[in-house]
């Protein structure tokens, strides 16, 4: 019985990472706003667990990525070095707030930031 309950959850997990990694090679970014909620609903992560397992999940996914991108000849690569450089930034700051913030802080935010994409996405 014990071997059919991980079966069952790797299936889930391989599951969560193709539909993070259509989303994220789809829309070119992206994964990230799907993979926390993913991993609180489907793989039952407390809410600041599911942030970091996606931080450490999409790099290597945006790798990917990248690099079909790159093989299109689809980047401006000033504007790629930019963006990497005050991305780094963000996301040193961002895994320091993580740690930092209560989890009820992170919801809320994750929350406002996923609600105005989507009205900034339909205007």
């Amino acid at each position: 019985m014990e071997n059919r309950h991980k079966n069952k959850k790797n299936i889930l997990i391989v599951f969560c990472g193709t539909v993070i990694g259509f989303i994220n090679g789809f829309f070119g970014g992206g994964g990230g706003m799907v993979c926390v909620p993913m991993f609180e609903k489907f793989l039952k992560l407390k809410n600041k667990e599911a942030h970091a397992t996606t931080l450490c999940v999409i790099l290597p996914l945006c790798i990917v990525s990248s690099f079909i991108y790159i093989y299109k000849n689809s980047l401006d690569f000033i504007e790629l070095m930019l963006v990497t450089g005050g991305a780094i930034i963000g996301g040193i700051i961002g895994a320091f707030l993580l740690k930092k913030l209560n989890s009820k802080w992170i919801r809320a935010i994750f929350a406002i930031v996923m609600l105005v994409a989507g009205i900034k996405m339909v205007i």
